[in-house]
């Protein structure tokens, strides 16, 4: 009789190792800044919560802090992947947020800008704080997908709130906005900190990174690009 594989009962593994194997069966990617809603089953959430929960544990004492007598730490653990999870990471483990999306029934194609977003990521190589904001400008078509002010604040939040790296981060955020708005242009700016440069290593408070991604018109329209560029400037 043939033996079974460690992926044929799941009910033997930790929530991780379960999740794991079902994105490896698909052949999708799991990096710290993909979503992984999809491959979540009920009730592998609060698993997650006590498995995290349990490994932070284990790096608590590993860092030699005694969270027995010390009243400061005696739930850290649990606290940290609670935030992790729910708050810091969540853009990994929660579905896309819904956006409600209107016909361009005014055909209007000329320049929107949504911004000043405040952003709050975490970097992927430390796992130290990103914080900043975005500006993202628009030239829809006749057939665009308008959505709400206030959504694309959530989409942006859904994106950075994942272990990135700035360039992917706004990258990820234009091809989504591609795909639901389909318009003629897109242009995102993000301007951050970078704590893994103030709070360590070179340890310096000044400097900022800003990039961009230009798409459609943008990328064409020398003049289109000038005018969003010094429009979100006066708003700096």
């Amino acid at each position: 009789m043939a033996q079974n594989s460690p992926d044929d009962d799941e009910t033997t593994q930790p929530a991780s190792a379960r999740v794991r194997a079902r994105i490896r069966r698909a052949r999708k990617r799991f990096n710290a800044n993909d979503n992984i809603s999809e491959f979540l089953e009920p009730g592998d959430f609060d698993a997650l919560l006590e498995e995290v929960t349990g490994k932070m544990q284990g790096v608590l004492e590993s860092l030699v802090i005694d969270t027995e007598t010390d009243h400061n730490t005696q739930d850290t653990a649990r606290r940290v992947a609670k935030m992790y999870l729910t708050e810091v990471f969540r853009g990994r483990y929660a579905p896309a947020p819904g956006v409600t999306e209107f016909p361009n029934v005014a055909s209007l194609n000329e320049l929107m800008i949504v911004g000043p977003i405040t952003i709050r990521s975490a970097c992927s190589h430390h796992f130290c704080p990103i914080m900043g904001r975005l500006w993202i400008g628009l030239v829809p078509n006749e057939h665009s997908n308008l959505i709400g002010l206030s959504k694309y604040v959530r989409l942006a939040d859904w994106i950075m709130s994942r272990p990135q790296i700035q360039e992917e981060a706004i990258t990820q955020l234009a091809e989504l906005l591609m795909d639901k708005v389909t318009p003629d242009g897109l242009a995102v700016v993000m301007e951050a900190d970078h704590f893994c440069m103030h709070w360590r290593g070179v340890k310096d408070n000044e400097s900022k990174m800003i990039n961009s991604v230009m798409r459609g018109s943008f990328l064409k329209n020398a003049a289109l690009r000038r005018e969003f560029l010094s429009l979100i400037k006066l708003k700096g």
